[in-house]
């Protein structure tokens, strides 16, 4: 099981609606509206939505979301 999938267990009802739809949106390859950022220093890129941090990169024109993150000082670190 990876730390998506524990994610989802973790949170509420509400949370895990916002978290599906935003997955939704980036396994399609829309990133339009969700205000997506390249890192500084790399290439990934970084999104938000509520207290959540979707970090993701691109490969062979489609995105691929490395981890899913809670709003904390350590979210960033190690990417």
């Amino acid at each position: 099981m990876n730390d998506i999938e524990k994610l989802l267990r973790r949170v509420s009802p509400h949370d895990k609606i916002i978290l599906i739809e935003t997955l939704h949106l980036l396994r399609q390859g829309e990133t339009f509206g969700l205000r997506a950022e390249k890192m500084s220093g790399s290439d990934f890129y970084k999104t938000r939505k509520g207290n959540f941090r979707f970090v993701f990169h691109y490969e062979n024109n489609a995105i691929v979301v490395d981890t899913i993150r809670l709003r904390n000082e350590k979210t960033y670190r190690g990417f």
